[in-house]
């Protein structure tokens, strides 16, 4: 039976709260679970005490058991101090697209096509100016 540490949400629509959880893999989110060890508050402020609450002597419990915490949860302990979660690194997640590449590519062509028929523009009636 393998056991995780994961969120089981609760609360109103569009008002989220969630409780911090044991359950088998095979549960549901929101279904059966074994034990309620914590709960989650995402609409209180991230400075405020009761955002996350734990019972520590109860996840130890449960991790010496062969629990596995899910990310989301693993961050949670690693602030708590419990567990100690590994920063994770995607830079190529910051980098847009192609259909962005595209049209910004397009954009700085107008840019420069405008650019130049404005430089043309000035230029032709200092000409006109010069031969008469």
């Amino acid at each position: 039976m393998g056991l995780k540490i994961r969120l089981a949400r609760g609360g109103a629509k569009k008002r989220p709260y969630y409780r911090i959880v044991i359950a088998d893999v095979r549960s549901p989110r929101d279904g059966r679970f074994i034990e309620k060890v914590g709960t989650f508050d995402p609409l209180l402020p991230k400075d405020s005490e009761d955002r996350v609450t734990l019972n520590e002597e109860r996840i130890k419990y449960w991790i010496g058991h062969g629990a596995l915490p899910t990310d989301r949860v693993l961050r949670f302990l690693d602030s708590a101090g419990l567990m100690k979660r590994d920063a994770r690194s995607n830079p190529n997640k910051a980098k847009p697209g192609k259909k962005r590449l595209e049209r910004e590519a397009e954009a700085a062509a107008k840019a420069a096509d405008a650019k130049e028929a404005a430089a043309a523009a000035t230029q032709a009636p200092a000409e006109e100016a010069a031969s008469e």
